[in-house]
């Protein structure tokens, strides 16, 4: 009888494709080697630039299974991690969406714009309508998303977000919390 081997857990991380601010960047390189250090994989944007790349170049660093999903009209813009151990390239944004998620045991999001939140915002939907089951874990260092948070509470207290959908996402403001939040639910080794 063969059995098939079992996948390390894999954390899905959104984050930006285009900052250049050093915090941010050295945040992503310190979820990237945690991740490695806890023997867990990295699904992510495919990208190699940014905290994406940081995120993706740091796992790699510490002996972490990185796999990238790019659609391919971002192959060059976001110039793809090559690198990855996989790099699955989609035809579609919705498509590499669906192959994250797909390949995700968990779900983390950093700081980010649009894309980042699109994506964040998608997955906690998801996961509220029963989709899926698997933590979503957002990381607010200093605030980042204060005021998203704000604008979420009043859509909370006028009844257009129900509290179930709210304590569907787990907010925290630092990496021990972050990575405590997705442990909690991780497979056994």
């Amino acid at each position: 009888m063969v059995t098939e081997p079992v996948q390390p857990y894999a954390i899905c991380v959104y984050c930006s494709a285009s900052t250049v601010d050093p915090v941010y960047l050295e945040l992503a390189a310190q979820v990237g080697a945690e991740i490695a250090r806890r023997g867990w994989q990295l699904v992510s944007g495919g990208g190699n630039v940014s905290m994406m790349g940081e995120v993706a170049t740091a796992a790699r660093a510490g002996g972490a299974n990185t796999i990238g999903v790019i659609p391919k009209h971002l192959v060059h813009r976001e110039v793809a991690d090559v690198d990855a151990d996989e790099l699955i390239v989609t035809d579609t944004m919705r498509q590499r969406k669906q192959t994250m998620e797909d390949r995700a045991d968990a779900f983390l999001t950093l700081p980010g714009g649009i894309g980042t939140l699109e994506e964040f915002f998608e997955t906690w939907t998801g996961g509220y309508l029963g989709q899926h089951n698997k933590p979503v874990v957002l990381l607010d260092p200093n605030g980042f998303y204060r005021g998203l948070f704000q604008w979420l509470d009043e859509l909370h207290d006028r009844k257009f977000v129900p509290q179930p959908a709210m304590d569907r996402i787990t907010v925290v403001t630092d990496l021990p919390s972050a990575f405590a939040a997705l442990e909690a639910r991780a497979r056994p080794s």
